[in-house]
């Protein structure tokens, strides 16, 4: 496995690829990081595999074509900013005949995620986009309990994944990350929504949309309504509030998002549900933050408890417990298994996270941001691959 480089979230998927699988009751694939790419030099990279364990026979390479052309990776990781998906991603399918999984937001606009799906199938390639958290055990257990009726018929979901980043309470002042930070900036197609309330839809899209009846390719895509806050010193949107509407399954979902106020009072996030599920038997209230999912509890509509009272489901991430090992475990490894085991059994693309999907998510986001008024430049929203592009090169 390959890895591009770019900030913390390439590393804790990597040091989850190299945990114990038997702590969190894997046996049947395995995973190694063989490789790694950064866009600035080989020494980072080489920095990277040694920080994350990765072994000394990893290759470390200075720029993403020597990685896309190794022949010793089987599929490519890319974690790059959401700007620099389509690019990178088109570069490991298009010149390096990869398999890739890549992280959320798929790309910047629905047209660029048409335009990778449709170059992997033409190469019978794998594709996936990283979404994790639809691969924790809860997320499974939770739609599976949908999917029974414990709940009856699910009417709403309501979910927010907000993050108060203030650095003091005047509506325009900064918050705490300067300008240039990929959060804030447009170049990095910066914004609440692609960065964070990708999760809030996430739990609203696997509840109202993949648990629909309907066959793949009938499945109805929602109604669109956004509203949106923008950050005063760069444009990008420090707030959104998106509902989606479903009309022929008579649903709706809530998803809201923001750099102002968080999820919950305090790091832990428990001063209330982040994410709603609400069904004409009852609920399925699932604590935060929304995209690490780690308890759950289901109140019943016949239940005389009080609310207080229902205890919460804890499914907390397996440790791993090696001696000498201070790495516990992130919970990205259940997404890194699922791509394993595609890979394995010859599968294109996933059926927890169908590309399609992916494709509805990002048109659902296109219309969220023309709503709001959000616009990126050009570059990044081309859906033109140029293997030469700076979003390639390091140079952007």
């Amino acid at each position: 496995m390959g890895s591009t480089i770019t900030d913390q979230t390439s590393a804790a998927f990597s040091k989850d690829l190299l945990a114990d699988p038997s702590a969190r009751g894997t046996s049947d694939v395995v995973h190694k990081v063989v490789a790694a790419a950064s866009s600035t030099s080989a020494d980072r990279a080489a920095q990277f595999l040694k920080d994350v364990g990765a072994g000394a026979d990893a290759k470390a390479y200075g720029s993403y074509a020597e990685l896309v052309a190794d022949l010793n990776v089987d599929i490519i990781y890319v974690a790059t900013p959401h700007s620099h998906h389509f690019q990178n991603v088109m570069l490991a399918l298009e010149v390096g005949n990869k398999h890739v999984l890549c992280e959320k937001a798929f790309t910047v606009t629905a047209a660029q995620a048409r335009k990778l799906v449709e170059t992997a199938r033409a190469r019978n390639l794998f594709l996936m986009e990283a979404v994790w958290t639809r691969y924790f055990p809860l997320s499974v257990q939770v739609r599976s309990l949908v999917q029974s009726g414990a709940i009856g018929t699910v009417y709403r979901v309501v979910a927010d994944n907000s993050l108060n980043c203030n650095e003091n309470h005047s509506t325009t002042a900064a918050v705490t990350f300067p300008d240039t930070n990929r959060m804030v900036n447009l170049d990095l197609a910066g914004g609440a929504l692609l960065d964070l309330g990708i999760y809030s839809l996430t739990w609203l899209f696997q509840i109202l949309y993949r648990l629909q009846p309907e066959a793949e390719g009938d499945k109805e895509a929602p109604q669109v309504l956004a509203a949106m806050n923008k950050y005063d010193r760069t444009g990008a949107d420090e707030s959104a509030t998106v509902v989606l509407l479903f009309p022929s399954h008579r649903s709706q979902g809530v998803g809201m998002t923001s750099m102002r106020v968080g999820t919950g009072v305090g790091s832990a996030q428990k001063s209330a549900p982040a994410i709603l599920i609400q069904g004409s038997d009852g609920e399925i209230q699932v604590m935060g933050p929304a995209y690490k999912p780690l308890a759950y509890r289901v109140i019943k509509k016949s239940d005389k408890k009080c609310e207080s009272e229902v205890p919460w489901i804890d499914m907390p991430i397996p440790e791993d417990k090696r001696e000498g090992v201070t790495w516990k475990g992130h919970g990205m490894f259940w997404e890194a298994d699922e791509a394993a085991r595609c890979l394995r059994d010859g599968k294109k693309e996933s059926a927890t996270l169908p590309l399609l999907e992916s494709i509805v998510i990002m048109e659902t986001m296109d219309k969220a941001l023309q709503q709001g008024g959000i616009v990126y430049p050009e570059l990044i929203t081309s859906d033109v691959f140029d293997k030469n592009s700076p979003l390639n090169t390091g140079k952007a």
